[in-house]
């Protein structure tokens, strides 16, 4: 028998057996969990999600694998919801950060919230985890995502080339660092950036697409239409086929949708031109600040401020730019029903009008 003073312990009680017990039993909750979920059996996955919060109320873990869960499936506030209770229980739980901020970014368009959340896992707050390089690369990467759909361009390329630094050469990074220079209209220095994506990661639809337009507006016609069939083989459903018409068929349809605005709005605009280029030219990006992929664009002063303008009437026109347009249409119709969108969006703006303008007038 040992002695009292052996020095290995008192035992463990029963309270502390059944906490152990719990903990053991939310592990293998978790693991069958995983192994549902990867199996695309998302029902069984919840259910064992469920038993392992059973298990362990407050498991971070569990928490953020419903809320990936929950996401994939598209219920972003149940997804949302999860992340924060995973973060509650657990604040340095960097895996649910992350998520967070990228559900923020991707699919709720809270992009100062994305950039607030950002700012506070890099100032090395000792309520959140500390990031290695490797996560610091990814907030970088996060927050340039998110500004760059604030429209700050300048400042998404500092950001994820801060990514790239601290992470190294990424794929994603670099292919996001080619979209952000293509924006930016130095087609050039896009189509390097994105030369080496490519090279990195061959099986990337969104770095192949980006290269194809770098591409195309460098004049490399053939290899920019190669470019277009990778990447619309990769994922058909976000980078479809170009759908190319004749230039007189476009016409038709652009005049088409010019007739079908209502008369009352057919009479105010009877004297604006209509333009079909490929695509708005170096001189028109620089003057007007607007994107490459920019599918139509008014130029002139809107009617309504016209009497107090020294501005010529003739100058005022709408210009459709055909090639941006067949690029995200999958059929012949839907590109003639975005040229009527897009022809009815313009002509609001000489009028004047609003978004919600437009939208409540069935402009939009």
């Amino acid at each position: 028998m040992l002695p009292v003073n052996s020095g290995l312990g008192s035992p463990p009680s029963l309270l502390q057996r059944r906490t152990m017990k719990n903990i053991d039993r939310y592990w293998d909750c978790l693991d069958q969990a995983m192994e549902a979920s990867h199996g695309g059996r998302t029902d069984e996955a919840l259910a064992w999600l469920d038993e392992a919060l059973v298990a362990h109320p407050d498991g971070a873990e569990a928490h953020n694998g419903r809320g990936e869960i929950l996401w994939d499936e598209g219920r972003v506030d149940e997804a949302l919801h999860e992340f924060e209770r995973s973060l509650q229980a657990d604040s340095k739980f960097i895996t649910a950060h992350l998520n967070r901020v990228e559900l923020l970014v991707e699919d709720m368009g809270e992009f100062e919230q994305a950039v607030a959340l950002c700012d506070e896992l890099l100032a090395g707050n000792v309520e959140f985890p500390r990031l290695d390089r490797g996560t610091e690369a990814e907030v970088h990467y996060l927050k340039a995502k998110a500004v760059f759909y604030l429209d700050d361009l300048e400042g998404a390329l500092f950001l994820v080339r801060r990514a790239l630094k601290t992470g190294g050469e990424v794929p994603i990074y670099r292919a996001f660092d080619g979209q952000i220079l293509f924006e930016l209209g130095r087609f050039e220095d896009a189509k390097r950036s994105l030369d080496v994506a490519v090279a990195l990661d061959p099986e990337s639809g969104h770095a192949a697409y980006h290269h194809a337009l770098a591409l195309e507006r460098l004049g490399a016609d053939a290899a920019a239409a190669e470019a277009f069939a990778r990447a619309n083989a990769l994922d058909p459903r976000h980078f479809p086929l170009p759908v190319e018409v004749d230039e007189s068929a476009f016409r038709q349809a652009a005049a088409e949708a010019w007739d079908n605005l209502p008369r009352s709005i057919r009479e105010y605009v009877e004297d604006v031109p209509i333009l079909v280029e490929d695509y708005p030219s170096a001189e028109l990006l620089a003057a007007e600040n607007i994107s490459p992929q920019i599918l139509g664009l008014y130029l002139g002063v809107p009617a309504t401020e016209a009497e107090s303008t020294q501005q010529p009437q003739d100058l005022t026109r709408v210009i459709l730019f055909k090639k941006n347009l067949e690029k995200v249409c999958h059929t012949v119709d839907e590109l003639v029903d975005q040229i009527q969108i897009t022809v009815r969006h313009e002509v609001g703006h000489h009028l004047g009008l609003s978004e919600e303008d437009l939208e409540r007038l069935g402009l939009a």
